[in-house]
């Protein structure tokens, strides 16, 4: 991870904590954030957030291209990373069994979890254009940005 890389992405935050100081509704929240990583981060394609509602994840605000609308508990790299409560990057999606191929020219996919708790209650998730963003510390470096921005919505 280069350093002009992670001053981006702290720079982000510092935005969306700004965004969001004093206002208190998760989806007003959600929408911001969205659209700050959308329009903040080179070569995405696809920046939004999922909430959980049972056993499914509804699409909440996003940025790009329509996406699906209901993504089941398991099926595809949101599904997936719902059912393992966990951070799940995907350097080339067309290689990830069971991929829902909402948008043909994504290749990579990160989705980390909204958690409260211990209990997901949604995700955050973008796709870039370019595949190959596999390195553990790209990983933990964007999953821990995502963390850190996700947290707001939910505090809030």
């Amino acid at each position: 991870m280069t350093e002009g890389k992670l001053a981006l992405y702290r720079d982000l935050a510092e935005q969306l904590g700004a965004l969001l100081d004093g206002e208190a509704d998760r989806i007003a929240n959600a929408a911001n954030m969205a659209a700050l990583v959308y329009h903040g981060l080179p070569d995405l394609n696809w920046a939004g957030l999922y909430f959980r509602q049972g056993a499914e994840l509804v699409l909440g605000p996003c940025q790009g291209k329509p996406a699906c609308v209901r993504i089941p508990l398991g099926k595809g790299v949101c599904g997936t990373a719902a059912a393992r409560a966990a951070t799940v990057l995907v350097p080339d999606v067309h290689e990830f069994p069971g991929h829902i191929a909402c948008d043909p020219v994504s290749r990579s996919e990160l989705v980390v979890p909204l958690l409260e708790s211990g209990e997901v209650l949604g995700f955050s998730t973008s796709t870039a254009r370019s595949s190959g963003v596999s390195t553990r510390r790209t990983k933990w470096a964007a999953s821990g940005w995502w963390h850190c921005l996700s947290n707001t919505i939910i505090d809030t």
